[in-house]
């Protein structure tokens, strides 16, 4: 993806923190990636809301709106073709990505989860249930992982990882609120190196431009 603009969409459940520091990072550097489409699998995620603030478009996709799984997973490829969608971040998304999905798309999907995987991950490891594990174990390193998407839970390559102590005293809420800022960091990173092509993860682009 070397010299191109990286496109981005971001499916998100919940508040969208994420979603905003790619954002933000993507207008600090213009001409690496953009987010050019934003879905929400609620419709009263804070993700919506942000989006709706940053001026991007967002769709809310779900059993309410799509009585079906494959309805729902046609809705969202027409619109990742229409906004010409290179990557999807999936950042605090709860729906699993079907086979039928990713075999369809054919482009790069990135996860970004809360502990060093392939400790803590598989269906029903997300939020604080996360790090109530990682305490409950007494590892004395976490961290957060960025892997591609397949057909399991919190499985794929491994495209980035970063460590951060666990500390003595930590308490779910301190060591999410740490995780939570490295997630920031690192997910712009990510797709940063990606457009730069330090990262290669498949795919295509759209010609590099600024804004």
């Amino acid at each position: 993806m070397t010299g191109k603009m990286l496109r981005v969409a971001v499916f998100a459940s919940g508040t969208g923190t994420n979603l905003s520091a790619i954002v933000d990072a993507a207008r600090s550097a213009p001409g690496f990636f953009a987010v050019a489409l934003v879905i929400v699998s609620r419709a009263d995620a804070g993700a919506g809301a942000r989006a709706a603030a940053a001026g991007i478009p967002c769709a809310h996709i779900s059993s309410a709106t799509h009585a079906t799984a494959a309805e729902r997973d046609d809705a969202m490829l027409e619109l990742l073709a229409a906004h010409r969608v290179d990557l999807i971040a999936l950042a605090g998304y709860l729906k699993r990505i079907s086979p039928y999905f990713i075999a369809r798309f054919g482009k790069p999907i990135l996860n970004i989860h809360p502990a060093l995987l392939p400790e803590f991950g598989g269906q029903g490891m997300y939020g604080c249930r996360v790090f109530e594990a990682v305490l409950a174990s007494g590892a004395k390193a976490s961290g957060v992982t960025i892997h591609l998407v397949d057909e399991q839970y919190d499985h794929g390559p491994i495209v980035f990882q970063e460590a951060i102590a666990v500390l003595d005293g930590d308490t779910v809420e301190s060591l999410a609120a740490r995780t939570q800022a490295l997630e920031h960091r690192a997910y712009p990173l990510v797709l940063r190196r990606i457009a730069e092509g330090e990262i290669d993860v498949g795919g295509g682009g759209s010609d590099r431009r600024s804004g």
